[in-house]
């Protein structure tokens, strides 16, 4: 292992890289890092435990995901396997129901797309899990009926939600507004909070799996709740959802692989932003230089372009993946990078609210993610279940010509991503950033940070962070020095300076020879434990 990998440098952090060989866990709260710990020692698999801090994470943070949201994995068994535990729309979610509407809504039945996240949990476990499945429950069946010390970070966002979903005065609200707004406020960092019906729920899931939630009782219970609120989800609708297995799309970043997920998420975005900047060397630049910020932002403006004109629902995508993953591709898009910032970048045509959490253990890596979309999602739970459903739909679009344009039984474009690294055919590790647009803005961060700069895992993810919003607009990390903003806005970027809330939160185990190194994100309550 390079000394280098061990220490902070250059940028000194109140922690550092936990380490471990038995195995890892990192995840955005310290109660579901320890629920993965729990199924480690009991004997179970990294998936055991990075599903155990998924169900744990539905209840410990519930600012941004639920029961009732989406979830994308990656494992390693040997090879990459990729898991689509997204939703698609009701079969009645068409078009003409916006009439009158520029653009999709963020809340309500209009952006409820079918939940997949208990879906994903079940696939996952069948295919690698060595302990009982009621088992990983018991975390977060404990968390939800005794309750828990709400963290810091988890208090300050939920406060915040109380200007968007205590204003909600239709009937549809009042079961959501109950649950995670008691008395009319969200709780204190430090009080306890507890929900029965998350408990309930979660017992129910734990011994009947998929089957009571897609075609039993809850199934009902969702689709009873839809019908009586102006809803579209129906049974049927629920009964057709599967979580997919699919292949995993790659570049290589130098000497290193970076794997994501195929549409319909973003995660392509990532690799073109990648292949684009293969073709700079990066590290004759300091890290903390306008040139690097310059050319890493340049190269993401041209990725977003791309992915927000094509990327769609698989099976509805109209431009070939393969042509824009390829490295001829890049090449063409780098040469529109100069040294004045692109006012408003525009897609080539080539020929031809999240929790991010990994696991590793001696056979497999894990890295998954799983959201609510935008917070707590639509603001809608099915009464007496604890169940939040998500509003994924909202990321769909209204332009007829498009080929994410809302439609019957179809996934939205997805702004979630997990990633994965490999080196010579060998797992590296597992590493993720969430916070929508930031997701592969992060990605494209820490992996440069690890692969130009030499970074151990904590360093990366400490590392002040750029992020652009539209045209050449961009905000940087209150801790990127001042003439890197002032030399970028010298190159034409309109340039804003602020905290930490809006550079996304991540997590990552890397194995370096035997010894798993594992981190956790410094803005957040994010908690890494390595046995």
């Amino acid at each position: 292992m390079r000394d280098a990998n061990l220490t902070s440098y250059p940028y000194p952090s109140s922690r550092t890289v936990m380490m471990g060989k038995r195995g890892a866990v990192a995840a955005s709260q310290p109660l579901a890092s320890l629920a993965g710990v729990e199924m480690l020692l009991a004997g179970g698999s990294a998936v055991d435990a990075a599903v155990a801090m998924a169900i744990a994470l539905t209840v410990v943070e519930p600012t941004a995901n639920g029961i009732g949201g989406d979830l994308f994995a990656l494992v390693w068994d040997g090879k990459l396997h990729g898991l689509n535990a997204s939703g698609k729309s009701p079969l009645r979610l068409t078009r003409d129901r916006f009439v009158g509407r520029t653009d999709t809504p963020d809340l309500g039945w209009l952006t409820v797309t079918i939940p997949g996240a208990v879906s994903g949990w079940q696939k996952l476990w069948e295919r690698w899990g060595r302990l009982a499945f009621e088992h990983l429950f018991e975390p977060a069946v404990r968390y939800a009926e005794e309750g828990y010390p709400v963290s810091p970070h988890v208090a300050l966002v939920w406060q915040q939600a109380e200007r968007k979903y205590l204003p909600l005065t239709a009937p549809e609200y009042r079961a959501f507004q109950n649950t995670f707004f008691r008395n009319n406020r969200a709780p204190k960092a430090g009080e306890t909070w507890q929900s029965d019906a998350h408990g309930y729920t979660l017992r129910s899931i734990a011994k009947h799996g998929g089957e009571k939630f897609y075609r039993g009782e809850m199934a009902e219970q969702i689709a009873h709740f839809s019908a009586d609120t102006g809803g579209l989800i129906n049974l049927g609708d629920l009964i057709a959802h599967e979580a997919e297995w699919v292949d995993p799309i790659q570049t290589t970043y130098r000497d290193v692989t970076v794997w994501e997920m195929p549409p319909n998420t973003q995660g392509l975005g990532t690799l073109i932003a990648l292949n684009i900047l293969e073709g700079f060397e990066l590290e004759r630049f300091p890290r903390d230089s306008a040139e690097s910020y310059h050319l890493q932002i340049e190269a993401m403006k041209l990725a977003f372009a791309d992915i927000h004109r094509h990327v769609s629902d698989r099976n509805f995508m109209q431009m070939p993946m393969e042509a824009l993953l390829a490295k001829e591709y890049g090449t063409k898009r780098r040469s529109e990078i100069g040294d004045r910032a692109l006012a408003c970048a525009k897609p080539g045509f080539p020929q031809g609210g999240t929790v991010y959490l990994c696991a590793s253990d001696g056979d497999l890596m894990v890295s998954l993610i799983q959201s609510n979309y935008d917070g707590f999602g639509s603001g809608l739970l099915v009464p007496d279940t604890g169940i939040a459903l998500h509003n994924r739909g909202s990321c769909f679009s209204l332009d007829p010509n498009h080929p994410n344009c809302v439609g019957p039984r179809k996934r939205p474009f997805h702004t979630i991503i997990p990633g994965f690294l490999s080196k010579d055919g060998k797992p590296w590790g597992s590493f993720g950033v969430m916070g929508g647009q930031m997701q592969p803005q992060g990605h494209v961060q820490v992996v440069t940070n690890l692969v130009d700069y030499g970074m151990n895992p904590q360093a990366a993810l400490d590392a002040p962070r750029w992020r652009f919003l539209r045209d050449n607009h961009i905000i940087l990390e209150s801790g990127v020095p001042s003439e890197v903003a002032e030399e970028l806005e010298s190159k034409g970027h309109q340039v804003a300076v602020t905290h930490s809330a809006y550079f996304g939160k991540g997590q990552a185990i890397l194995k370096e020879d035997d010894v798993f190194v594992a981190a956790s994100e410094p803005r957040s309550d994010g908690c890494a434990i390595a046995i």
